[in-house]
């Protein structure tokens, strides 16, 4: 057969070590001062010059590594295949060197030690972090209220302490804490308008130095992060995202957000934090800075550490990132984020920001055990929490969707300050939307004792109590757990505060600050199952001598707890926002050490997801992902349509002809020309136009970046020299400039499938294998290439949304 007199070994398997792509030493940087394409790349390099007997010399980029070649620009997907084939030869060097030299052997076991560094460093410096965060967002929400005239730097319950003079209980008869109206008036009858004016000056203040600060030095700092942490982890690249401005700045405006009083929680955005953290020390470590793919293994551990600081909760984290943002978690993964969030816990418990001397956020000890009958008002609580979460769900993406399309997104200062005001002046009447979502979710998991003096706290039956004995209510068979006046009106108010938080959490989450949506939604399910635990209480007093309740509810005795009932609640709500269901039942009892109330957590998160899910299969961050065009192919949805590849591929019947280069046959001029034409990422590399078999495939930047070091390093290398992809060289003629060789940068087993290959196969093959391209062939004739993109089109036409929406590559 006529191979137009080329090499043959282009129709052989390419299977030596000598064949293979050596790109081990490819410099990979994923921050933000990742240098553009027009870098020079001159310094230090010096390439071949002309041969003793005045032949031109093939440039052979093989033969030292070319800086930038094997990067990625912004906005593209990794080649996960080509990042695990790096680090595969990279570790078989290793190996083979540690065999022959002392030295080598000594360098590769801390290469093999370097990872669990890595994660120590990891979980340090981001307990460290937390820790910080904590301690000042606890005084800046304080600092809204009032001072400690023993010292500033105290927050109101370190200020009680402080003095040794009252218990933390007894807060409000603290001598040494002043509010800011005692400070200024003096007279106690205006002191309600006073701190209400103040508490909405500091909230207004901190709110615009979060949203300035954010917009000014680090626009990717703002929201949650959780969505892009997600589709980083899948492969995407956002450079700077990960960045340490972009770490500095969230972590100052984070502070001032919780503090600001708005609607949000810190959880969500201290994963973002960890995955900042592990992003900046990963530059420390060759083997992370230069791998992609090893990099996000490093990220996968860092998110786990992330929500291990967030919650104290290490194994929630495992399995957080394991179950909801990782893309890629092999067992080696595992076990490096079990010992960094391992880590992270520690760091955190050492810094003790809480001041209890415990891990956990919301400690709890109920002392009635559950009945089975209860289940049903669990069961309750969790299709609340799905219907929650998807109202939630649609409501926040159409308000995001008229942020981004009207004119409501070119003044996000404006919008924050408004928000901020209506939160501000509408949370400040009621005592259970103007504490902090923290403090209000411990005040409704909490059980009542004898001490207590919460409104939730007021029985007939309680030391204190203003209505009643215990004696007189045993002796009217009622038990001791009648409801109070008191209670009555904190019912009420529990309502009003229902309806603020359900309302305000859906135009405060997507603003331009740091905004976690954990707390949020755990506040607005605690405070239902606070509703329904005392209304359940209290049928059972009042009905004790039904046979429902006969066997396992005694006159006198307290057989519900309120405050489990808003723990599920709060599990369930945040199930349906986020449809976690492992990593959730296991993060909620870390979260409060309630370990034997697993059962209804369960059955709660379960509900929950089943009910969001028939109403949307979207959770809030798929949900945003899709919103924002980002290239994220979810695992969890299935494609069952009968089209096949060549329904997908491009170039479709209507469009131009495939772009491609030819193995020879191409000039300087010609090759940078189709580079400059188009805007694809990548270019097939066929033998010729006319046969269009292929070769195989090459990146548009590795490209690039080898013809400039082509041009600035090699003399006699002009637009008419040879572009060859071949091995064997060509015989040139009499004067001819020097032809450039490409072929180390040539994929030359890149992924093809054929025209009728079915799309759930491809479709799968993407997702398992982490694709970027595949190329469709028939006989060996290179018919058209798919894409990621033109993959997720594919699915949001036959889903019938706007193809559109898919903005990047």
């Amino acid at each position: 057969m006529d191979n137009g007199g080329f090499c043959n070994d282009n129709y052989h398997s390419e299977s030596s070590d000598d064949e293979l792509v050596d790109i081990s030493d490819v410099t990979v940087n994923f921050s933000e001062d990742v240098p553009p394409l027009d870098r020079d790349y001159s310094a230090g390099r010096d390439a071949a010059n002309w041969r003793p007997n005045n032949s031109p010399k093939l440039i052979d980029l093989m033969d030292d590594t070319v800086p930038g070649i094997g990067t990625y620009e912004d906005f593209n997907t990794i080649d996960w295949v080509r990042e695990k084939s790096k680090d595969r030869d990279r570790h078989r060097e290793i190996t083979n060197k540690s065999k022959h030299s002392t030295v080598a052997l000594l360098f590769s076991i801390s290469d093999a030690f370097s990872g669990w560094l890595l994660m120590l460093l990891i979980g340090l410096m981001s307990g460290a972090l937390a820790g910080g965060i904590d301690i000042a967002a606890h005084w800046m929400t304080d600092l809204k209220e009032g001072v400690c005239l023993n010292g500033f730097w105290f927050n109101h319950e370190h200020c009680c302490w402080a003095s040794n003079e009252t218990t933390f209980q007894e807060r409000d008869k603290c001598p040494q804490w002043k509010s800011w109206a005692e400070l200024m008036d003096g007279v106690s009858e205006v002191e309600y308008y006073t701190c209400n004016h103040f508490i909405i000056i500091w909230a207004l203040l901190f709110a615009f130095l979060a949203v300035i600060l954010v917009r000014a030095f680090a626009p990717y700092a703002c929201g949650s992060g959780i969505p892009e942490i997600k589709t980083i982890l899948s492969g995407f690249i956002i450079r700077g995202y990960l960045g340490k401005w972009t770490l500095i700045i969230k972590t100052i405006t984070l502070v001032l957000a919780v503090s600001s009083g708005l609607s949000l929680g810190k959880e969500g955005p201290l994963v973002h934090v960890a995955c900042c953290c592990a992003n900046i020390l990963c530059h420390f470590f060759t083997k992370y800075r230069r791998n992609e793919a090893k990099r996000r293994e490093v990220l996968s551990a860092a998110s786990a550490v992330g929500v291990s600081v967030a919650f104290g909760a290490p194994i929630g984290g495992v399995l957080f990132s394991l179950e909801e943002v990782s893309y890629y978690f092999p067992l080696k993964t595992l076990w490096r984020s079990f010992f960094a969030a391992l880590v992270a816990a520690f760091t955190l418990r050492y810094i003790n920001p809480f001041g209890n001397s415990r891990l956990v956020l919301f400690y709890v000890e109920f002392h009635t055990p559950w009945h089975l009958l209860e289940l049903i008002p669990f069961v309750l609580l969790g299709i609340f929490g799905g219907l929650w979460g998807a109202f939630f769900i649609h409501a926040n993406i159409a308000w995001c969707r008229l942020r981004k399309n009207t004119r409501l997104g070119h003044y996000p200062v404006i919008e924050v300050l408004v928000v901020t005001l209506l939160t501000a002046l509408l949370a400040f009447p009621n005592e259970y939307t103007r504490m902090s979502s923290s403090e209000l979710i411990s005040e409704l998991f909490n059980d009542c004792g004898l001490l207590d003096s919460s409104k939730l706290c007021d029985y007939t039956g309680n030391s204190g109590s203003t209505s009643g004995s215990v004696n007189a209510t045993a002796a009217n068979g009622l038990g001791a757990r009648l409801a109070g006046p008191k209670l009555y009106t904190a019912m009420w108010q529990l309502a009003l505060a229902l309806a603020f938080k359900m309302f305000i959490t859906v135009a405060t989450f997507g603003m331009k600050v740091p905004s976690g949506l954990f707390i949020p939604s755990m506040a607005v399910g605690a405070i239902a199952g606070r509703l329904l635990g005392v209304g359940m209480e209290q049928l059972a007093v009042h009905n004790h001598e039904r046979d429902i309740f006969r066997g396992w509810c005694s006159p006198g005795a307290d057989c519900i707890t309120p405050g489990l009932y808003a723990m599920v609640g709060a599990a369930a709500c945040l199930g349906g926002v986020t449809r976690m269901t492992v990593s959730l039942v296991v993060i909620m009892f870390e979260l409060t050490g309630g370990l034997e109330y697993i059962v209804p957590l369960m059955a709660a998160a379960m509900t929950s997801k089943w009910v969001a899910d028939a109403l949307s299969r979207e959770s809030i961050y798929e949900a945003h992902i899709r919103l924002n065009g980002y290239p994220f192919l979810e695992a969890k949805e299935e494609f069952r349509h009968k089209t096949l590849a060549t329904d997908v591929m491009r170039p479709r019947r209507s469009d131009p002809p495939l772009s491609v280069l030819t193995q020879s046959g191409m000039t300087v001029e010609e090759v940078e020309r189709l580079i400059s034409d188009t805007t694809y990422s990548g270019f097939p590399v066929v033998i010729s136009q006319l046969s269009q078999r292929l070769v195989g495939f090459v990146l548009r930047r590795d490209l690039f970046i080898s013809l400039e070091n082509a041009r600035r390093h090699q003399d006699g290398v002009v637009s008419v020299s040879a572009v060859l992809f071949t091995e064997c060289e060509s015989p040139a003629s009499p004067g001819a400039p020097p032809a450039v060789k490409l072929r180390s940068i040539l994929d030359l087993s890149p992924f093809t499938v054929t025209v009728h290959t079915s799309m759930e196969i491809v479709v799968d093959i993407f997702r398992k294998l982490g694709l970027r391209q595949c190329l469709v062939i028939q006989n060996g004739r290179l018919l058209g290439i798919i894409t990621k993109k033109d993959i997720l089109k594919h699915m949001a036409q036959m889903a019938n949304r706007d193809p559109e929406s898919i903005l990047f590559n």
